[in-house]
């Protein structure tokens, strides 16, 4: 990822300056290494599953990760995670528990015959074909207290952005590689 394209990443997830509430969802299970990374940085995180896990099912297991403004972890993450769909970004002016809570009501779906099935939304290629399904309630409880989400598009130099007003969906595309373009 070129300096360009992070620095328009960070612009878009920190538009507002130094903030704490931007977020990753990580899914563990698309790449063992978002686990090794997590331990090894001083990002706060907390796994969206609860109680004590078998220790493979700790290493694949989806990942709420606080991002701080300008952090070398949160940079390193956002470098290694884009284009490889390891997850999810958002923005949510709350406090870890409390959105933790809220995104673990969707872990788990029931499918047609009444089977529960896992709800990988936190994988970006999931999130990004769910969302413009939805109903207006649908999209309330989905979002609850999250003002925004983000994603990769299909094309990676492509970031897609999800907000909710309370009525539709509103899309929106953000073309990184111009971005790369116009500040090299």
């Amino acid at each position: 990822m070129s300096p360009a394209v992070l620095a328009r990443i960070e612009q878009t997830f920190w538009s507002r300056g130094s903030t704490r509430d931007v977020w990753a969802v990580l899914d563990g299970a698309r790449d063992r290494r978002i686990y090794g990374f997590l331990l090894d940085s001083y990002l706060n995180y907390s796994c969206l599953y609860a109680g004590a896990l078998h220790p493979d099912l700790e290493v694949a297991a989806p990942y709420l990760v606080q991002l701080d403004f300008e952090d070398r972890y949160a940079r390193r993450l956002i470098e290694q995670a884009w284009g490889n769909s390891w997850g999810i970004f958002l923005r949510a002016d709350i406090r870890m528990e409390r959105l933790r809570r809220h995104l673990r009501t969707f872990l788990v779906a029931l499918g047609p015959n009444g089977k529960r099935l896992v709800f990988r939304y936190y994988d970006p290629r999931v999130l990004r074909v769910y969302l413009p399904t939805c109903v207006p309630a649908e999209l309330a409880t989905m979002f609850g207290p999250i003002d925004r989400f983000w994603t990769e598009a299909v094309q990676p130099d492509t970031l897609q952005e999800f907000r909710f007003d309370r009525k539709s969906l509103i899309q929106s595309r953000i073309e990184l590689a111009a971005a790369a373009e116009a500040c090299g």
